[in-house]
């Protein structure tokens, strides 16, 4: 056999070996990422007590139907159909509406139709107030969110329909008042669940559904960036 023939094996032989699993391996994740689950990391505390600085997310691409974007740029090709509409009660990534660059992720309160409003701290959907249990005061040990810390806040448990969660307040709420607000057709009204520590759509008001990203499903990896410590009990958390 000529030495151009042995070379051009080589050539072929390093390509099946090497570069062709790696290739594969890339169009099945960049696909993966695309129409399945997609990450996602926790910047701020807007979502404390359920989600801290750090969380590392899965999250559901396909329940409610996504975007699909050209790969690295926010140009969006079309939309996947999904299963179902967004509920009440859950924990969705979207694209912040003023700056569609940047993904936020928030607990939908209200839906389309819906009338959201605030009296005196208390949260109200279609004049009925949301029900809430008082869980005392927040404990943060070994449950840090970065620089902040949210010792004195105040812990309650809050029911969205079926969906059972806590959420902080670190003021008083007593002089708290939003809206009424209705919720428009495909579209959704969402807070942070450290509700007075929350840019959301009491500030910017609401997200379309086609602007979803998917929901939130499952922390695969969390860390205090502070002390850069492993929260190994939060690895494996299903997010509700």
């Amino acid at each position: 056999m000529s030495d151009p023939e042995q070379e051009s094996r080589k050539k072929r032989s390093i390509y099946k070996e090497y570069i062709e699993p790696f290739l594969i391996a890339a169009v099945v994740a960049l696909l993966i990422r695309q129409f399945v689950v997609q990450a996602f990391k926790i910047p701020s505390a807007s979502m404390v007590p359920t989600l801290r600085i750090g969380d590392h997310l899965l999250v559901n691409k396909f329940v409610y139907g996504a975007p699909v974007d050209i790969p690295f740029t926010n140009i969006t090709l079309f939309h996947m159909p999904g299963f179902r509409k967004p509920q009440r009660g859950e924990i969705i990534v979207f694209k912040f509406p003023l700056d569609e660059d940047k993904n936020f992720i928030k607990r939908i309160v209200g839906v389309p139709g819906d009338k959201i409003q605030i009296k005196k701290g208390k949260l109200l959907i279609n004049d009925e107030a949301v029900p809430l249990s008082d869980l005392g005061t927040y404990d943060d040990k070994d449950q840090s969110s970065g620089s902040f810390s949210f010792s004195r806040a105040e812990l309650l448990e809050e029911q969205l329909g079926a969906a059972k969660h806590h959420i902080l307040y670190l003021h008083d709420q007593s002089d708290a008042n939003f809206g009424p607000e209705l919720v428009p057709k495909e579209s959704v009204f969402v807070m942070g669940d450290n509700r007075d520590n929350s840019q959301d759509s009491r500030v910017w008001g609401f997200v379309k559904y086609h602007k979803i990203l998917g929901r939130a499903l499952i922390i695969y990896w969390s860390w205090d960036g502070n002390d850069s410590w492993v929260r190994w009990k939060r690895i494996g958390t299903l997010i509700r």
